[in-house]
């Protein structure tokens, strides 16, 4: 039965809110955009090779850590730390976003926008808790789909350092909307990352979103479950009715 208690649902991004569709296309001209930027001189091959492997590498210390690297620390610590920082520094913002995008084209699911605004009509506090290395790229999605004014608090880990699951960050996000975490529900695709953090910080309930591209990565544990599970974000209107 749904928690009556429930005031603010907080929402992943990634895989909840939005999806990645490949683009052949998107994805070679951002690999172009991003090697021209830097004025690489490798091959494509190579550049992106090493590229690669220094990523794995820093999101392997960053989930053992539970802590995000800001797109500055990123790129000249991290990614690109043989290039000049004075060059380097100045551009993580594009970097991060061309980074982004040669993974793909990301676009809001359909039922996304109609359920914000729906859920906010009901009554709920909105806001939006994400792992994400871009700081501006959620923003930016929010204000093209007309979304900002719904969510009050949005926490990205770019922004404040932590990363799911570390209570933390939920604690933050729940201080910063004005709600007890027991009063706050989180919806998520990572069906161990999401549903440990969320017990973790002591929320009132987490709905886990069926992704198949996340559920092929990081299977469901036994250890960690979820209140309820969703295929589409429309269904959470059949777990959050009108608040009194």
């Amino acid at each position: 039965m749904m928690n009556s208690s429930i005031e603010a649902i907080f929402l992943d991004v990634g895989n909840t809110l939005r999806i990645v569709i490949e683009d052949a296309d998107f994805q070679a001209q951002a690999k172009i955009d991003l090697m021209t930027l830097v004025g690489a001189k490798e091959s494509p091959e190579d550049f992106f090779e090493a590229l690669e492997a220094r990523w794995k590498a820093y999101r392997k210390q960053s989930k053992e850590s539970l802590r995000e690297a800001s797109e500055k620390e990123l790129w000249t610590n991290w990614l690109l730390p043989h290039y000049p920082v004075e060059k380097i520094a100045p551009l993580a913002g594009k970097l991060t976003r061309l980074w982004r995008d040669h993974d793909g084209r990301r676009v809001p699911r359909p039922d996304a926008k109609a359920t914000i605004i729906e859920l906010d009509r009901r009554g709920y506090l909105l806001g939006i808790i994400a792992n994400t290395i871009t700081e501006t790229e959620i923003p930016d999605w929010m204000a093209t789909d007309c979304v900002t004014d719904y969510f009050k608090t949005v926490i990205l880990s770019s922004r404040v350092g932590l990363r799911k699951p570390d209570p933390e960050i939920y604690w933050l996000a729940a201080r910063q909307i004005g709600v007890a975490p027991v009063n706050c529900a989180y919806v998520g695709d990572n069906p161990v990352r999401d549903v440990e953090g969320t017990h973790a910080a002591g929320f009132g309930m987490m709905i886990l979103f069926e992704e198949p591209a996340t559920l092929a990565k990081e299977p469901p544990s036994a250890d960690y479950k979820p209140d309820f599970a969703i295929k589409q974000t429309i269904e959470l209107l059949d777990i959050f009715p009108p608040r009194k």
